[in-house]
């Protein structure tokens, strides 16, 4: 029977999976936790190279940096838990970490301010203002409320007729501000209206199949 740790590591890195070598950099690990907390959980696997290469931990002291990073470089720190697995002589780490319920996390950096990241496929990217504001107000008591008003329907009316939009091409042809349109945008969002999807180098916007609007409209 293939190994536990065999299976995941044939999964390769994705958005629930990374591989680490080592544990050599607490602010590196707090990136990596908070942004699997942030997400969808998912796990870290230490002693486990990028190619999917059994490396092994080469001592406890990973162990312990990676609660650190967790206790101390992360706010509000993150739950994780740990198995041992001993495989072809090597002893890997399976770190676990749970999606939160109390996002946004953010990670100490070196220079000591502190930033919230998230996962996308195999990498950890910088959350954006408009992600951090959906994080903030998703479990908000009162619920969300957004007045439908011209820039409201543009928005939904020009993705009815287009694939997608980003934020300044919605800040622009709306003619409002920054703050105006992110302020739709994470409304939108919350209400599942529409879906925020993050490539390297762009974030856009999509309007959700159930939200299409009538013909009638």
């Amino acid at each position: 029977m293939l190994h536990h740790i065999s299976k995941l590591i044939a999964e390769g890195e994705h958005q629930q999976l990374d591989f680490k070598f080592e544990i050599a950099d607490a602010h590196k690990i707090a990136r990596t936790l908070v942004a699997f907390a942030n997400t969808d959980g998912g796990r870290l696997l230490v002693g486990v190279k990028d190619n999917g290469a059994l490396a092994g931990v080469r001592s406890e002291e990973e162990y312990y940096m990676v609660e650190a990073a967790a206790k101390m470089y992360c706010k509000p720190a993150v739950d994780f838990t740990v198995k041992e697995w001993n495989l072809n002589k090597k002893n890997i780490l399976e770190i676990i970490i749970l999606k939160s319920a109390c996002r946004p996390h953010f990670a100490l950096q070196k220079e000591g301010n502190w930033l919230a990241y998230h996962r996308v496929h195999d990498q950890n990217f910088l959350a954006n203002r408009i992600l951090l504001q959906v994080w903030k107000l998703e479990n908000a008591p009162k619920g969300v409320y957004l007045r439908f008003t011209d820039p409201e329907k543009f928005l939904l009316q020009f993705l009815e007729g287009n694939e997608s939009i980003t934020l300044s091409k919605f800040i622009r042809l709306a003619g409002i501000s920054r703050n105006k349109a992110e302020h739709i945008l994470v409304r939108f969002i919350l209400l599942k209206m529409i879906r925020m999807t993050f490539t390297e180098n762009l974030t856009f916007f999509t309007l959700n199949p159930s939200a299409k609007l009538s013909e009638n409209n």
